[in-house]
């Protein structure tokens, strides 16, 4: 009889205040011998907006380059996201301060410290890319607002810290947490940009001490925690001198669905050349598991 493949799994909360909180992730810990087609049927299983697979490696190699992690949606391998990312390395932690993670879109470090008696992690994500300014009148009609609900006084711009968001700013938290976007229209649109996502923003917040409220629309879904929209909003704030260099602020995201995250960030440099931009927070651990596959 041939012998069943037990893989190993760790469900927890990514940019969590509290337990069962913010963006849920499942990370399987070793997953050598799966292949690109087992891993995508397993995030499918799985039912999260995104499952991590680590592939450990011999420890020179992942001294060097970092633990090999590859991040599955339940339709696509992605390059890189915020809540995988913290995370995996959250649960790889072990005494570490630093766990450095090799994705596909390159190696990423993150750093770990006590505070208020958790580990708080912190990635530093990729130097941020600048794409085109959209046209308001275009972006309101297609999330089906009016181009007035939209925040004149700042730019829509194109950001990439290692997925491409078009950073929307509505004038109102009120418009905003109210917001009923048809998906196709909002995806016809981005397919004619440079952008895959929205991610949609307001400077008036539910939690006075946060910077922005955020939501992250996408194929009928919304996601609690968005850490690489998070990443090139941090940067296009700096741009738009909403914070300081080196400040730490926090997103808050995920509340219209009972999901409420915080999301913190910090960016170097000055508003001419963003650079250094870091996302940040808590995580919960909540359930370990076994999946018994047939070799």
């Amino acid at each position: 009889m041939t012998e069943n493949r037990i893989l190993k799994f760790v469900h927890i909360d990514v940019f969590a205040q509290h337990p069962l909180e913010g963006n849920p992730l499942a990370v399987f810990t070793d997953a050598n011998g799966l292949n690109d087609k087992e891993m995508q049927t397993i995030a499918r299983e799985m039912r999260l907006s995104e499952t991590t697979f680590v592939v450990p490696r011999e420890k020179n190699i992942e001294k060097l380059k970092g633990i090999r992690t590859r991040i599955f949606t339940v339709n696509e391998e992605l390059p890189f996201a915020g809540h995988p990312t913290l995370g995996t390395a959250w649960v790889l932690r072990g005494t570490s301060k630093e766990i450095i993670l090799d994705l596909n879109v390159g190696s990423v470090p993150i750093v770990f410290s006590e505070r208020n008696g958790n580990y708080f992690g912190e990635m530093t994500q990729p130097e941020p890319k600048w794409g085109m300014t959209h046209d308001p009148s275009k972006v309101a009609r297609s999330l089906g607002v009016e181009e007035s609900d939209l925040d004149s006084g700042l730019p829509i711009e194109t950001v990439s810290t290692g997925n491409a968001f078009a950073v929307v700013p509505f004038r109102s938290l009120d418009t905003l947490r109210n917001i009923r976007p048809n998906t196709s229209e909002m995806e016809n649109y981005l397919k004619t940009s440079d952008a895959k996502f929205f991610y949609i923003v307001s400077r008036e917040t539910e939690n006075s001490e946060a910077r922005l409220h955020a939501r992250m629309i996408f194929g009928g879904a919304e996601d609690p925690a968005t850490g690489s929209a998070a990443g090139p909003a941090a940067a296009w704030m700096l741009r738009h001198a909403l914070v300081k260099p080196e400040e730490l602020n926090w997103i808050e995201q995920g509340l219209e669905i009972s999901r409420p995250s915080q999301i913190f960030v910090r960016v170097g440099g000055n508003s001419e050349r963003p650079t250094q931009v870091r996302v940040g927070g808590f995580c919960f651990g909540a359930i370990e598991g076994k999946l018994t596959l047939p070799r």
